[in-house]
């Protein structure tokens, strides 16, 4: 969540504790010995205005799916963005909160071969949780950055140069987002109980979205990353997997900022999960990625992000999983102040 600089260190110290608070509450719940369910990243980046109608690369998973292998996941992510920012003829108010939600199909063709395709319905509202954030920020002591001031759940996404609009959104709106079909190769597994594995990963965006309202950029775009997991037992304590992603996207000329848009950006993703329990995993990732846009003094526009996310995922059945996490900005105005991300994945 965002905040100036006279609250970091409460700011860190919050962290640490909440980090201390999640994983005192796995260790109550280790009573038995347990194997531990898999552990994969939470298929969620930056959801800032300006940056989610990109197709950057999604934290995925290393492991591919078997042959005749399916995967049905219905996912949401809800932010809440506020920022007001100026500085000399730029000025730049991204008040308001975006939703995602997504369908993803996924089905093994061949061994080691995997597609998919993944259709989002964006909405643009002014939301719900501003009241939320606000009395958040007041009960831990973090500063509200000035939107105690601004009117509440109001939508106002605008950025203009020397008084004119480059964009401007006030009215909620929603509509399917750019439908990106994706793929994966497993190029390395080791088959082991703690499996090592590599895979290369692909999306192609496409233009399926209303750009003038920011549910898509307008062009096609093309990520290649590849995600790696290394797996550690812990005798009775479950096990731990560490994983990576890396990679970039090669963007087309969009409508949204057309003259100051880059065409290539990176990515990459650090964390850990550990699953002490055969129905539940502790996840934290940290996500970076450098900037999309350039030609401005805004952070908000030409700032590469980091942000950290983390949560729980819990296993009703083998086959049956759902995701719960929260996503911050590491660095703040390049992505939005909170993220709730939800998913519920069913193999079959």
């Amino acid at each position: 969540m965002a905040m100036n600089g006279s609250s970091g260190k409460r700011t860190g110290t919050w962290r640490i504790r909440a980090g201390a608070a999640m994983a005192g509450l796995a260790l109550l719940l280790t009573g038995t010995v347990a194997r531990g369910m898999e552990v994969t990243p939470f298929r969620t980046g930056n959801m800032a205005p300006l940056v989610q109608i990109h197709g950057l690369p999604v934290p995925d998973s290393a492991r591919i799916l078997a042959s005749r292998e399916g995967e049905v996941s219905a996912v949401a992510d809800l932010s809440n963005n506020y920022a007001v920012d100026s500085k000399g003829n730029e000025h730049i108010i991204l008040d308001g909160e975006t939703y995602r939600f997504a369908l993803d199909l996924r089905y093994g063709l061949v061994p080691g071969v995997e597609a998919g395709i993944e259709i989002p319905f964006i909405v643009q509202s002014g939301g719900f949780l501003d009241g939320f954030i606000e009395w958040f920020h007041k009960a831990f002591g973090f500063t509200n950055g000035g939107r105690e001031y601004a009117p509440r759940d109001r939508l106002r996404y605008r950025y203009d140069t020397n008084g004119t609009d480059r964009f401007r959104i006030d009215d909620s709106n929603a509509g399917i987002g750019d439908i990106r079909l994706t793929g994966g190769i497993q190029l390395y597994d080791d088959g082991a109980t703690a499996p090592r594995r590599v895979a290369l990963r692909s999306a192609l965006k496409l233009p399926t979205g209303d750009s003038d309202k920011l549910r898509g950029s307008g062009s096609v775009d093309f990520a290649l990353w590849l995600a790696a997991s290394d797996d550690y037992r812990l005798g009775d304590w479950g096990h731990l997997t560490l994983f990576a992603n890396a990679g970039g996207t090669v963007m087309g000329d969009g409508d949204v900022l057309g003259d100051q848009q880059r065409n290539l950006a990176a990515m990459g993703t650090f964390g850990f999960g550990w699953s002490p329990l055969d129905w539940m995993a502790l996840t934290v990732q940290t996500t970076w990625h450098s900037s999309l846009y350039e030609g401005s003094d805004l952070r908000e526009i030409s700032t590469n992000s980091l942000l950290m996310t983390g949560g729980f995922s819990f296993a009703f059945t083998e086959r049956t999983f759902f995701d719960i996490a929260l996503s911050e900005d590491l660095n703040v105005k390049t992505s939005p102040d909170v993220n709730f991300h939800l998913a519920l994945r069913q193999r079959f």
